[in-house]
């Protein structure tokens, strides 16, 4: 899971590096907090996989070990507050906040998930090209097919939709935020990503959701891209051929060409296709669906009445 670290909580945000991806910084501070952080998370029992500098200023990512879907959530939401807790001793800011920083990558919380019965890894299938078996194929193939209903919970702020930055041509290039609908191997342009699985380890099959960022509901977002993946292998849906260009570098109408369509472009788009999925609404219960789709218009309105800097600086000295 990815977040920043800034000099404070004040605006604009003053990232306290500009180190790069994977690089060793000299800040003895940084290197405390992600320490510190790891060091904590374990003695509650969480365990951690990786931990690095992103690609971005100040930007970092520590990756937690994989564990049954309630737990995890559990996990990220305590992860928060672990992060946040030790930066504030260490006198910095550390945030989840999907886009802080314009021109700069955004923080996404790639979510890998498996499927097993009892001990058997449901996608796991030897004989087949790329390792997936018939279950693993129809439930990317329901997530697909359901992630524009399910965006609005997966990115559930305005802020998310600066981080997928999808205009009516092409996504803002270079910062490798998945925003069309397809899978891969390794293509990171996809929405669904096959990693390559480890030899001899039918367990480490999994599909990778690029989507979802760090600041969402993960109860929620858990439950939807389950619900989704499961719908597809109940109804049998069938997957689409792999995306093997870049799918950033397409024209709209190679896409179109391609059966390739787009993630919803705002908030507000996400609510009006989420709202009207029977899905979402069965998975999330009728309470907390309107709740939710209620919170997210009460927001979007806010948010389009608000007079932003850029219009000052475009618009004020010239009309």
């Amino acid at each position: 899971m990815r977040f920043f670290i800034f000099q404070s909580s004040e605006t604009p945000p003053v990232p306290i590096d500009n180190a790069g991806f994977f690089d060793l910084t000299q800040q003895d501070m940084v290197s405390d907090l992600r320490r510190q952080t790891i060091v904590t998370l374990e003695a509650m029992g969480i365990r951690v996989e990786y931990s690095f500098h992103e690609l971005g200023p100040s930007q970092h990512e520590i990756d937690l070990r994989y564990t049954d879907a309630l737990t995890m959530a559990d996990n990220v939401m305590t992860f928060r507050q672990v992060v946040k807790q030790v930066a504030n001793e260490l006198g910095v800011y550390a945030t989840f906040m999907p886009k802080p920083i314009e021109g700069a990558f955004g923080s996404g919380m790639h979510t890998q998930v498996s499927l097993f019965e009892g001990d058997v890894n449901a996608f796991h299938d030897p004989g087949d090209e790329f390792g997936l078996s018939k279950v693993g194929k129809h439930f990317i193939a329901g997530l697909l097919r359901h992630a524009p209903e399910i965006t609005a919970v997966t990115n559930q702020w305005v802020n998310s939709y600066k981080r997928l930055a999808i205009n009516s041509e092409a996504p803002i290039v270079g910062y490798e935020a998945p925003t069309y609908v397809c899978w891969a191997r390794n293509n990171r342009s996809a929405l669904v990503r096959v990693p390559l699985a480890k030899k001899a380890r039918q367990d480490s099959t999994r599909i990778e959701f690029r989507s979802p960022d760090p600041a969402c509901n993960p109860y929620l977002a858990f439950s939807l891209m389950l619900a989704a993946g499961l719908k597809g292998v109940d109804e049998g849906y069938e997957l689409a051929a792999e995306a093997t260009n870049n799918i950033f570098e397409m024209t709209p109408e190679e896409r179109a060409a391609e059966g390739i369509d787009s993630l919803p472009r705002s908030l507000s788009e996400a609510v009006d296709v989420m709202e009207d999925s029977e899905l979402v609404a069965e998975a999330l219960g009728e309470h907390v669906f309107e709740h939710f789709i209620r919170n997210k218009r009460s927001e979007w309105a806010e948010y389009r009445g608000q007079v932003t800097p850029w219009e000052l600086d475009r618009y004020l000295g010239a009309l």
